[in-house]
C-alpha cells in the first residue's frame, strides 16, 4: 500500500506481530511505545487503566531502543532491544546496502535469516565499515588526493580508495607539418607566437608571415629589408596588434588585420630578442642587457628601464595576473620584477646555463617554471610568493621552451642538444605523459593555441610541426568527481535513513533516491 503508516491501529486492538505482516518489506516495522518504568506486566486487550494512572491515546510514538545506530557510529540511548525489531532493522539495512552498492558489498549472512512478508529470506549482517572500497585492481589512498586534506584521527580507521584514471594517450606524430624556410637556428630568439584570434605569426629571415589556423591562409605581414631581420614576435593579449623586435634594436607595432605598421619604438642599442605583453604594457628584452617597459598609449618610446642582467635577455613572461614579470638571461640568472620596479625584487641563480624557457602556472598563483641551457638541462620550479625553490628536474637535454596548459595541470618542454625532443609532463609529479620526436634540429620555438589543446614547434630544420597534446576543458572530469558523488549520495542516504529510524517509515525522498529520481 502507498502509506504503511495508515495501517497502524492503536496498540490496544492489534498485536505487534499482526503489524509486521501488513508492512511493506522495504520499511522498518514501527516500535510500540515502551512501558513506563513502574509497569511490570504486559498490556492485554482487557486491561483498563485506573483513573489515577496516566491515560495513553492511540497516537503512535516510536521507541528508539530498537534502532541500530552502529551503521553511523552513534551509541544508542538504551541497550534494551525489542523483540524482533533489531533483526528487521538489519534486514532493511541489508536491502539499502544492496541498492546503493550492489550485491557485492561484503555482506556476511548471519546464522538465522529473517523472513519478510513474501516468505523470502534476507541475508543480513552487521554493517561493514569499508563502504567506499571499490573492487578495482589499482587503488590510491585518499591521502594522495589534492587539494583535499585527510585527517587520520577523524577517519576512524576507515580505509578509502578510489579507482585510478588510466594515463591519457598523446599522439606521437604531428597532425600537420609546414615548411618554414629561413627559420633561424638561434637559441636566443623568439620567432613564433599564436594569437587569441587563432593566427600564427612566424619570423622568417627579414619577413613576418601570418598563418590563419582556421583557413590555412598565409599572409606576408612585413619585410624589414636586407639590412634588418626579425628577432622576436609577440601578439597582444587581445586584439590584432603584433609586436616585432628587430636586429637593429627597434620595436615595431603592426595592426595585423590591416597589414599596417602602427608605430616604431626605439630605446635599445642591440637586437630585441624577447617580448612580453601585459594589457597595454609591452616589455622588451635586448642583447644590450636591459628591459624596457613601453606603454603603447603614450607618446614616449618607453616609460621605464629595468637593469640587472649581465648578459643578453632572452626570456620574458608576465604572470597571469599581470603583477610579476619573469626574465631570463644568458648570464644564467632568473629575475622577477613587479610593475613599478627598476631593479629585480627576486633573484634566482641556481641555473648553470642561459635561461630562455620561462612559464607561469595558470593554476597556482606565484608558481614559476624555468629551464636552463646545454650546461644545465634542468627544469626548476619556484614559489615567488614565498621566495622558495620548490623542485628540480634533470631533463637530459638543453631546455629551450616551457609552456603550461591552461586546461590541465601539465606543461610541455622543448629541447635541443642532444635529443631534440618534446616532452609533456604531469605536474607536480613530473611524470612523463609523452615524448615527441621528429625535429632534426633543436626545438627552439614553441607556441600554444588559444583553445589550449595544440602546440606548434619550430626548429632549425625549417619546419613547423603541430601536435595535439592537451585535452579540451570540457573533457576533463576530475578523478574525484565520482567519489564525491558517492560521498554525497551516502550522506543523503544516511540522513534519510536516520529520519526513517526515528519516525518508523521510509520517507518518499529516500525511496526516490534509490530509484534514481532524486
Amino acid at each position: 500500500m502507498d502509506n504503511p503508516a495508515a495501517l497502524l491501529p492503536s496498540f490496544d486492538t492489534q498485536s505487534s506481530q499482526q503489524i509486521k505482516q501488513t508492512l511493506n518489506p522495504l520499511s522498518l516495522p514501527p516500535t510500540p511505545p515502551p512501558p513506563p518504568p513502574h509497569h511490570h506486566h504486559r498490556i492485554s486487550p482487557h486491561y483498563h487503566p485506573s483513573p489515577s494512572r496516566p491515560i495513553y491515546s492511540d497516537r503512535f510514538i516510536p521507541s528508539r531502543s530498537a534502532s541500530n545506530f552502529a551503521l553511523f557510529d552513534i551509541s544508542p540511548a538504551s541497550d534494551s532491544p525489542s523483540d524482533g525489531r533489531e533483526d528487521a532493522s538489519r534486514a532493511y539495512k541489508a536491502l539499502l546496502r544492496t541498492a546503493l552498492f550492489g550485491p557485492d558489498s561484503e555482506i556476511v549472512p548471519p546464522a538465522t535469516p529473517v523472513k519478510g512478508v513474501t516468505g523470502r529470506s534476507f541475508q543480513v549482517s552487521p554493517p561493514s565499515r569499508n563502504i567506499f572500497r571499490y573492487k578495482t585492481e589499482t587503488r590510491v589512498s585518499l591521502q594522495s588526493l589534492e587539494p583535499f586534506g585527510f585527517d587520520e584521527e577523524l577517519s576512524g580507521g576507515v580505509t578509502h580508495s578510489i579507482p585510478v584514471k588510466p594515463p591519457r594517450k598523446v599522439s606521437r606524430s604531428p597532425y600537420k607539418v609546414l615548411d618554414a624556410p629561413a627559420l633561424q637556428d638561434d637559441f636566443y630568439l623568439n620567432l613564433v607566437d599564436w594569437s587569441s584570434h587563432n593566427v600564427l605569426a612566424v619570423g622568417l629571415g627579414n619577413c613576418v608571415y601570418l598563418w590563419n589556423a582556421c583557413s590555412s591562409k598565409v599572409t606576408k605581414l612585413c619585410d624589414l629589408g636586407i639590412d634588418d631581420s626579425v628577432c622576436s614576435v609577440g601578439w597582444a593579449q587581445r586584439g590584432t596588434h603584433l609586436a616585432v623586435g628587430t636586429s637593429n634594436g627597434k620595436l615595431q607595432i603592426w595592426d595585423a588585420s590591416r597589414c599596417r605598421r602602427v608605430r616604431t619604438m626605439e630605446g635599445h642599442r642591440l637586437r630585441v630578442g624577447a617580448l612580453a605583453w601585459s594589457s597595454s604594457l609591452l616589455s622588451s628584452g635586448s642583447r644590450d642587457k636591459s628591459i624596457l617597459q613601453r606603454d603603447i598609449r603614450t607618446q614616449e618610446d618607453f616609460v621605464s628601464k629595468m637593469t640587472g642582467h649581465k648578459s643578453e635577455v632572452c626570456g620574458l613572461k608576465w604572470s597571469y595576473d599581470n603583477r610579476e614579470l619573469a626574465s631570463g638571461g644568458n648570464d644564467n640568472r632568473l629575475f622577477v620584477w613587479n610593475q613599478h620596479s627598476t631593479q629585480p625584487v627576486l633573484k634566482y641563480c641556481e641555473h648553470t646555463a642561459a635561461v630562455k624557457a620561462i612559464a607561469w602556472s595558470p593554476h597556482l598563483h606565484g608558481l614559476l617554471a624555468s629551464g636552463g641551457g646545454t650546461a644545465d638541462k634542468c627544469i626548476r620550479f619556484w614559489n615567488t610568493t614565498t621566495n622558495t625553490h620548490l623542485s628540480c628536474m634533470d631533463t637530459g637535454s638543453q631546455v629551450c621552451n616551457l609552456a603550461w596548459s591552461k586546461n590541465v595541470n601539465e606543461l610541455v618542454s622543448t629541447h635541443g642538444y642532444s635529443q631534440n625532443q618534446i616532452v609533456v609532463w604531469r605536474y607536480p609529479t613530473m611524470s612523463k605523459l609523452a615524448t615527441l620526436t621528429g625535429h632534426t634540429y633543436r626545438v627552439l620555438y614553441l607556441a600554444i593555441s588559444p583553445d589550449g589543446q595544440t602546440i606548434v614547434t619550430g626548429a632549425g630544420d625549417e619546419t613547423l610541426r603541430f601536435w595535439n597534446v592537451f585535452p579540451s576543458p570540457k573533457s576533463q572530469v576530475p578523478a574525484i568527481s565520482f567519489f564525491a558523488f558517492l560521498v554525497t549520495l551516502t550522506v543523503k542516504s544516511e540522513h534519510l535513513l536516520l529520519e526513517e529510524l526515528r519516525y518508523g517509515e521510509p520517507s518518499k525522498p529516500f525511496l526516490g533516491l534509490l530509484s534514481g529520481r532524486v
